[in-house]
């Protein structure tokens, strides 16, 4: 193998080993350890092009992941730890570590929303001019907000359904959760739209008293509750992936406007 491809090979080993999580000296640190069985530090720093200052924390750091050892106590020789061993064993430890820190912030974020919820809802309580408006662009907070209202919803539940979905209403417990409460639920779908899937999803729908039907295009995204709130979403038609911006709303008025526009569509639509 000639000098070129072995610095080609280091290159490449090198830039790998950083995409799993050593830094750059690190990583630069083992690939050397690797292709030798054993290094004086300070040599071993010329040989990585690690500052002399910084290659005892550098090999420090790789034997706390488990990349290095001492192999001669009396002289503080290193080598490399085999990368079959090393490698899962650092991925391993790394996860344990990442589902510990998870664990902590899902309970500190359980105590932080019932804290900030109350601090929220006092604040809330005054309404300003605009308050039965408000835009939403991030899917996960439309998702979050449809299925409050739905689980919300007394009488009535309708919806233009069409994709690209924040909350798939073919694959929501909650529509029938809602029909079992009682609520009349109607869904319109654009049917030209529809895969074989949600096709055979339907029949659990209307078995399970969900009216469905379909008609060829539809204007927007619409979601109301109860003739009052709701939320519609609008395509964004200056983007090439389709993107949706929603708006949610609680007004009569508006809701009203909304149903009458709902039973128009409704009223020309075909039985699924």
């Amino acid at each position: 193998m000639n000098r070129e491809l072995k610095e080609l090979d280091f290159e490449r080993f090198w830039r790998r080993l950083q995409h799993v999580g050593l830094n750059a000296y690190e990583s630069r640190t083992y690939m050397v350890l690797v292709g030798h069985p054993r290094f004086k530090a300070l040599e071993l720093a010329a040989r990585a092009n690690v500052p002399r200052q910084k290659i005892y924390e550098v090999l420090d750091s790789l034997a706390e992941k488990g990349f290095t050892q001492v192999v001669q106590e009396k002289t503080k020789l290193f080598s490399a730890v085999a990368p079959g061993l090393a490698i899962p064993n650092y991925l391993a430890q790394r996860q344990e570590h990442l589902q510990v820190e998870f664990t902590e912030q899902s309970r500190v974020a359980g105590d932080l929303v019932e804290d900030l919820s109350a601090a929220y809802s006092e604040g809330q309580e005054g309404r300003g001019t605009l308050d039965y408006l408000r835009i939403v662009n991030e899917p996960g907070q439309t998702a979050t907000q449809y299925r409050r209202m739905i689980s919300g919803a007394a009488t009535e539940y309708l919806e233009f359904s069409r994709p690209p979905y924040a909350v798939d209403p073919l694959d929501e417990q909650s529509v029938k959760d809602a029909r079992a409460r009682g609520v009349r639920c109607r869904l319109l779908l654009e049917g030209a739209r529809l895969d074989e899937a949600h096709r055979q999803r339907l029949t659990d729908y209307q078995a399970a008293g969900v009216e469905v039907r379909q008609i060829s295009s539809l204007p927007m995204k619409l979601a109301l509750f109860d003739g009052q709130y709701g939320m519609i979403a609008l395509l964004d038609p200056l983007v090439t992936k389709p993107t949706w911006t929603a708006v949610m709303f609680d007004h009569p008025g508006m809701g009203e406007a909304m149903k009458g526009l709902f039973d128009a569509y409704w009223s020309r639509a075909q039985d699924f």
